[in-house]
């Protein structure tokens, strides 16, 4: 059996040595590499998740794992596959798995006629067992844990693995205990390194810059449609994949958009929520202002979220609840007249965000996780009102041992959101 002190020093896990590097970052999605992008002040410079990174990241896990009563993590396609390994692997009824024990190097289950395909993405050192098509892939995990010298023990399943999955293991190994692997991926991919948020300012302020330049083109009469492609253009001119929501007028109320569509006219809101992908992570910025000159009653609801929005900001330091930070934006929300409660302000303060757009934690109510130095999040306080037009702003921000910064420069008027 290989030992993860002898994998670690002969480096035969892909990830782990120069050539399953290559291979590992040819097999990537265009969207999330650099290579071949055009000249860009945001992109120069921008970091890599690299071999030792993912080695870290395994390590941390164990350590994670020892704290949780975890004997090994239970990973299938997704992104904490990718995470804890470099691998993207999309999701079919046949399972493609990834077991990451305490102790030892880790193993990837296959279908037999993928296998090759596996080693691309895994470099050709990786333990890989495989499954023909009449066989069950759940058998072979169990005797895959079994060679670990796991026939009992604990096993923290990843929370986005399929029911059948879950079903097949616990099936095809009853004696094994499956809980939650929550206490170990929730833990590693909710506190970013300081590449990781190198990676996501980058994003953040590029998808910021692609604002700037498609609004400056729009006209009356243009459809939300028509703005978002401007959007959609101005990110596929820098190499990324992105693209935004473009909500008018009252069709803004909604907060993820609506059925109907509205043509723009002279003081209509103009609501723009989006981002892209950069080195496999994301970016969330949302924009709101008015095509023309506001109204009093624009203004007085645009001025009361950014103040909530600031108000979040100054009440994310670590030690602070999630919950408390939503409670500092709604307050200032109630109090300018748009309450109680979720009245107007309809949805949760923000969310993680990292290689998903939306991760583990959340800024809402009644939430008592405590922040940490690392944790990122979307700042997005907003004001609907239905047949009139909303208003929501949104930044992501990090958390430091002194507070919290925006990865962008907040939205400066509802006259024009850019400085």
């Amino acid at each position: 059996m290989l030992t993860r002190r002898k994998w670690l020093r002969t480096a035969l896990w892909g990830v782990a040595g120069a050539a399953g590097v290559a291979k590992l970052e040819a097999a990537q999605p265009e969207r999330d590499s650099l290579k071949d992008r055009p000249s860009s002040p945001f992109l120069d410079g921008v970091p890599k998740i690299s071999a030792e990174d993912y080695l870290q990241r395994q390590e941390r896990a164990r350590q994670l794992m020892g704290e949780s009563g975890i004997d090994a993590l239970y990973l299938t396609g997704g992104t904490s596959l990718a995470y804890f390994s470099g691998v993207r692997w999309g999701r079919s009824e046949r399972l493609f798995a990834m077991v990451l024990p305490r102790r030892g190097a880790p193993v990837f289950i296959c279908p037999a006629f993928e296998e090759m395909r596996a080693r691309e993405r895994t470099g050709p050192g990786a333990d890989i067992r495989v499954w023909q098509e009449h066989e069950s892939p759940f058998r072979l995990v169990a005797r895959v844990l079994a060679d670990l010298g796991l026939r009992t023990g604990t096993v923290g399943v990843e929370e986005t693995v399929r029911f059948f999955e879950v079903d097949g293991l616990a099936k095809a190994a009853p004696q094994l205990r499956l809980v939650s692997g929550d206490p170990v991926t929730h833990r590693c991919r909710g506190i970013k390194s300081e590449k990781e948020v190198a990676i996501m300012r980058a994003a953040n302020r590029l998808t910021l810059d692609v604002y700037r330049t498609a609004l400056r083109r729009i006209r009356e009469g243009m459809t939300e449609d028509q703005v978002a492609g401007l959007i959609r253009a101005e990110f596929r001119k820098r190499g990324v994949s992105g693209g935004a929501l473009v909500l008018h007028g009252p069709n803004a109320a909604f907060p993820h958009g609506t059925s109907k569509r509205q043509k723009l006219r002279e003081g209509m809101v103009v609501l723009v929520d989006g981002g892209c992908s950069l080195n496999g992570y994301r970016s969330d910025v949302t924009r709101s202002f008015v095509f023309g000159k506001p109204t009093d009653r624009q203004m007085r609801v645009w001025e009361a979220v950014h103040r909530a929005q600031e108000a979040a900001l100054q009440a994310a330091i670590p030690g602070r609840s999630c919950g408390e930070v939503d409670g500092a934006a709604r307050h200032v929300i109630e109090k300018a007249g748009f309450g109680p409660g979720y009245r107007y302000f309809t949805h949760r303060l923000g969310h993680g965000i990292g290689m998903d757009g939306h991760e583990w934690p959340y800024l809402v109510q009644g939430n008592s996780v405590k922040l940490e130095a690392g944790m990122t999040f979307t700042n997005e306080p907003g004001i609907y009102l239905y047949g009139e037009f909303g208003i929501r702003l949104e930044d992501v921000m990090v958390i430091t041992e002194k507070g919290a910064e925006f990865l962008t420069d907040p939205s400066p008027s509802i006259s024009w959101p850019f400085e």
